[in-house]
């Protein structure tokens, strides 16, 4: 008698449908365009933009000290006491004219 062979075709096309599922499945958690990769450039993102707030802020800060000091906004009589509380060297004792 003639034995019936074993259907290969359906068994090998599964097995490759199982391999290319995972290596999708890897490749959308893990890859350079997966998950966890998105979830590590939002994190970078939003470190930076943090960073970028704080070094807006300190040019802001500047640039009013900058615009204290400038000719317009000072009467040059009394240019070292407002230089000195500008810089925070005044003293609490001392009163500064404004």
């Amino acid at each position: 008698m003639f034995h019936k062979r074993p259907a290969v075709g359906p068994f090998i096309f599964f097995s490759i449908a199982v391999v290319l599922g995972l290596y999708f499945t890897f490749a959308a958690v893990q890859g350079s365009y997966g998950i966890f990769r998105r979830v590590q450039v939002d994190a970078e993102i939003d470190q930076l933009t943090t960073e970028r707030d704080a070094l807006r802020n300190e040019a802001e800060r500047m640039a009013n000290l900058t615009r204290r000091l400038s000719d317009e906004y000072l009467d040059l009589d009394l240019l070292d006491e407002r230089a000195r509380e500008v810089l925070g060297t005044v003293r609490r004792d001392e009163i500064v004219i404004r």
